[in-house]
């Protein structure tokens, strides 16, 4: 199995399902970890330097910080409702309390923080929603947390792939501090599929194949990638969505086509499609 792969495993005693951090990765910004709490449980997060983004991805939940508590926030049972959800930023140096007012499934995004933007919360109208592409490279964005938004080092956002369609492409990668053209940033998916017994495709790869994987993605598995272009591809019957996030030592999502595949961006291949 690839190492780029974390396979969901059922909870722990901290309802604890995923845990990538820059040691397990191997590499230096991104931490990501995912929770399956029960009605009542309570989950502490102790302060430290990093930044953090609380995604609720299904159920209702109070999150309570240092200095702000966010009273039975939800909106949404499970991604697939497809309604924007509600997002907790929390500043460094702040531990969080988060109490499930209904079973929840929990995502917390983690970057190094600077301590320059306060803890808010992210409420379904302060996150945009687009629909890119067109054809079977169509899919439709939340931008929870993108560069255009406060935030010292996270980017976050969630993406819905419908059957038979791919996203994350044309293939793209963001591995090189070579600004304006490209930044580095790290990244990590956070997939979930409907029917939750289906899979997805993704493969993460470099130019000279010095990286090449090829995942089959099952139901709360997560793809990290380091490096490289990452494109996903949905099976026939089954829905995506994945929850991203990246960070880097700048935040600005900046990305560069792979040249083979850049011409399904042209405009005869999206009017072909419309």
């Amino acid at each position: 199995m690839s190492k780029l792969l974390s396979k969901y495993h059922a909870p722990d005693q901290y309802g604890n399902t995923q845990n990538i951090t820059p040691e397990s990765a191997e590499w230096g910004y991104v931490g990501f970890q995912a929770y399956e709490l029960e009605t009542g449980q309570k989950l502490e997060l102790p302060a430290s330097d990093n930044e953090v983004c609380l995604v609720l991805v299904g159920g209702f939940a109070t999150i309570t910080t240092a200095n702000e508590t966010f009273e039975n926030i939800g909106d949404r049972m499970g991604p697939f409702e497809r309604k924007k959800p509600y997002a907790v930023y929390v500043a460094k140096g702040e531990p969080i309390t988060v109490v499930a007012n209904t079973q929840l499934e929990l995502a917390v995004c983690q970057a190094p923080g600077e301590g320059n933007y306060q803890t808010r919360l992210i409420a379904p109208e302060n996150i945009d929603a687009e629909q890119r592409g067109v054809g079977n490279n169509k899919r439709y964005v939340h931008s929870i947390l993108p560069d255009y938004k406060e935030a010292d080092s996270l980017l976050v956002v969630e993406v819905y792939t419908d059957e038979g369609c791919t996203s994350s492409y044309p293939s793209h990668k963001h591995d090189q501090d070579a600004e304006p053209n490209e930044t580095y940033l790290e990244e990590t998916y956070y997939h979930r599929l409907n029917p939750s017994q289906g899979f997805c495709m993704q493969r993460v790869y470099t130019d000279d194949r010095s990286l090449d994987e090829c995942m089959a993605v099952y139901d709360k598995d997560v793809v990290q990638v380091p490096k490289g272009y990452h494109p996903v591809a949905t099976i026939a019957g089954y829905d995506s969505y994945y929850l991203n996030v990246m960070a880097g030592p700048t935040r600005k999502w900046l990305f560069t086509w792979e040249d083979d595949h850049q011409w399904i961006n042209e405009e005869q291949y999206s009017e072909k499609h419309q």
